[in-house]
């Protein structure tokens, strides 16, 4: 056992946030500590650490077990050293060594002797052990795989933002290799491809980790062992998160139906007790009984922590077909060039998520699309588009005099109070804290106020910057809901994998300055970016160049036909009526399964609009048919779906093929 809590109850004030818990972390172990936000997850990371005593029990912890402990509270730190010298700071005990060697190497130069130069030389054969030759190279390679060019690494520290000041920290904590790693939300300030190389690297690391996290890919990715903080106790699951949610699903019934026996065993005791305790011949029962009751220990609704809060959309106007047109589009800061022409459109009805590196423009281009960045080009607005954006800088806008709930209330969603402060309590303000003053609150509850004034808006697009770095778990599943029930537009940028999985149908790049779509989810993106890295989509690749290229060529013909210049060997060029004619009816196949998928689509959104309806529910006998013919059309859909890519793939096919 590396560390450990031995029967630990941790206590703040008056209130218990940990109960008797009992939890031992063992070499090599991959763990996802989990639970509501408020808990007390940073608050084991402490206790562990040293940081908090218990209240009550032990921490165990072997005397040679190092821990490394990542959280949000190191951001204070401050230094004029470069980055790279900040993350060389994890090889203190070669650093030191190397000092030593340069004394050692001055004395010689001075004074020739053989001990000197025993030393000397049992020094260099010591460095070469601890593998010190080799740091420079291995700093280097984990800050770049954070997403740090060559030219950022001889910076200063205290010239960068608190979001690469913790790449920075975290590169230190991983080099430095302690036998237990505690990373508290290691990816709320990593874009995608540093999060994918963050999970390559400690898929092969050699100790022990410990993972706060909301983020459920990188969570399924990285643990075998899910701990979950809940009413208090720590219970312990065999698994990654999806094994979690099927063993908690099953936990949680189990729960719910010895509470339900439980209650009712106390409402038979206390009937009994009221009834029998004045009369002389049954008072020492009843009082027995009594007794019974107090020492009982009683099992917790599972309702009480977090209850099941719904967010509702309201959708006043219906918009034009096209929402945003972008023409022209060029943006650059410096020599830094972002956009160079782009060109895009977003349609009614589509989540688009905005992916990709840090720097790449993935904000800049969000901002352009609200009109609060300049840029060069062109960006229409569409008929009757109410937009709402939601960024960081949104915070500035916020009544610093006003309640959580006052702010709410001039949003002017026409919502009741109470209806308001069960939104707040999905955004983590509960109780009270819905009457707390916008002015004392942090950067992250903020935020919170400022995404829900966002999501209780009446508009139709949304624009939502990283909507989730402030929520916790089952707030973003509630937001997830409640965007696929959007019946709105909107485009979001997130570096979390699977709340993009959950609510886009478009993904959206910025590559080589210009805006490319990919017409479908995360999941199928995701696939289709392995099969181009592999090379099997080939055939894909050349067909859009041919498609160009072809376009090109029509181009050129018209213009000749036009100045009277055609070339007549053009004119004579052969033609193969019989891809011709294969080509004709794959396009018309390829057309009446799009119409096909549109329909069935329609029919899916109208099911799940009746299923929707409490109404349905009351008769039983409609409410499965309903069901029944919803699962059919989404089999449908899935069937559709697969015969829409191979009809694609084919014409692809045979686009390669045609003589240009």
């Amino acid at each position: 056992m590396l560390a450990g809590l031995q029967n630990v109850t941790f206590e703040f004030g008056a209130r218990t946030l940990i109960k008797n818990a009992t939890w031992h972390i063992q070499p090599n172990e991959r763990i996802g500590l989990i639970g509501y936000n408020g808990t007390g997850k940073s608050t084991i990371l402490k206790l562990l650490t040293g940081g908090f005593s218990p209240s009550s029990g032990t921490v165990e912890k072997s005397r040679e077990t190092t821990i490394g402990y990542l959280h949000q509270d190191l951001l204070s730190f401050d230094t004029n050293d470069s980055i790279l010298e900040v993350a060389l700071g994890a090889f203190e005990k070669i650093l030191a060594l190397e000092q030593e060697i340069e004394v050692l190497g001055k004395e010689l130069e001075n004074n020739n002797t053989e001990k000197l130069l025993h030393d000397y030389s049992d020094k260099l054969h010591e460095l070469e052990t601890l593998g010190g030759y080799n740091i420079h190279h291995k700093t280097e390679e984990v800050l770049q795989g954070l997403g740090f060019a060559n030219s950022d690494l001889k910076r200063p520290y205290k010239e960068f933002s608190g979001g690469w000041r913790m790449r920075v920290l975290l590169a230190k904590m991983i080099l430095a290799q302690p036998d237990l790693l505690l990373l508290d939300e290691p990816t709320n300030h990593l874009d995608l491809p540093s999060i994918e190389w963050l999970e390559k690297y400690l898929q092969h690391y050699q100790g022990a980790v410990v993972i706060v996290s909301h983020d459920k890919y990188f969570l399924n990715r990285m643990v075998t062992k899910i701990v979950e903080l809940y009413q208090k106790e720590l219970h312990i699951y065999n698994g990654n998160f999806d094994f979690y949610e099927k063993e908690k699903a099953i936990r949680i019934d189990l729960q719910q139906k010895a509470y339900e026996n439980q209650q009712e065993y106390i409402r038979q005791q206390e009937r009994f007790v009221e009834r029998f305790r004045a009369k002389a011949t049954k008072a020492a029962q009843a009082q027995s009984a009594l007794k019974r009751l107090e020492k009982l220990d009683r099992i917790e609704d599972v309702n009480v922590e977090r209850p099941n809060i719904r967010i509702n959309f309201r959708v006043d106007k219906v918009p034009g077909r096209v929402l945003v047109e972008l023409n022209h589009l060029s943006k650059a800061f410096g020599d830094n060039v972002i956009l160079k022409n782009a060109k895009a459109e977003i349609n009614r009805g589509d989540k688009i998520a905005l992916i990709g590196a840090n720097g790449k423009g993935k904000s800049t281009l969000l901002r352009i699309i609200a009109d609060s960045d300049n840029y060069t080009g062109e960006r229409k607005w569409g008929h009757n588009v109410e937009e709402s954006f939601y960024a960081q800088h949104q915070l500035e806008a916020l009544n610093i005099n006003n309640t959580i709930l006052d702010e709410m209330k001039e949003c002017g969603s026409q919502m009741t109070e109470l209806e308001l402060r069960s939104l707040l309590g999905c955004f983590l303000f509960s109780g009270d804290d819905a009457d707390k003053k916008i002015r004392v609150l942090s950067g992250g509850e903020k935020a919170r106020v400022a995404l829900a004034k966002t999501i209780v808006s009446k508009a139709n697009f949304l624009m939502l910057d990283e909507p989730t770095n402030h929520l916790d778990m089952h707030s973003c599943d509630l937001l997830i809901e409640a965007l696929n029930k959007y019946e709105g537009t909107l485009i979001l940028v997130s570096h979390d994998r699977y709340f993009i999985s959950k609510t886009a149908n478009k993904i959206w790049e910025i590559v080589d300055q210009e805006i490319k779509e990919f017409k479908g989810s995360y999941d199928e993106w995701v696939v289709w970016k392995e099969r181009m890295e592999r090379g099997e989509a080939k055939g894909e690749n050349k067909a859009e160049v041919k498609v160009e290229e072809k376009d090109k060529a029509e181009a050129e013909v018209k213009a000749k036909k036009a100045n009277g210049t055609m070339d007549r060997n053009m004119k004579n060029t052969p033609i193969n009526k019989e891809l011709k004619k294969e080509m004709q009816k794959q396009q018309k196949l390829f057309a009446k399964v799009e119409e096909e998928l549109n329909l069935i689509k329609q029919k899916i959104q109208v099911f799940e609009k009746d299923l929707a309806n409490p109404v349905i529910y009351a008769n039983k006998e409609q409410f499965l048919q309903l069901e029944k013919d919803y699962k059919s059309a989404l089999d449908l859909s899935s069937n559709l779906e697969k015969k829409y890519e191979e009809i694609f793939l084919k014409i692809m096919e045979l686009e390669e093929k045609s003589p240009q």
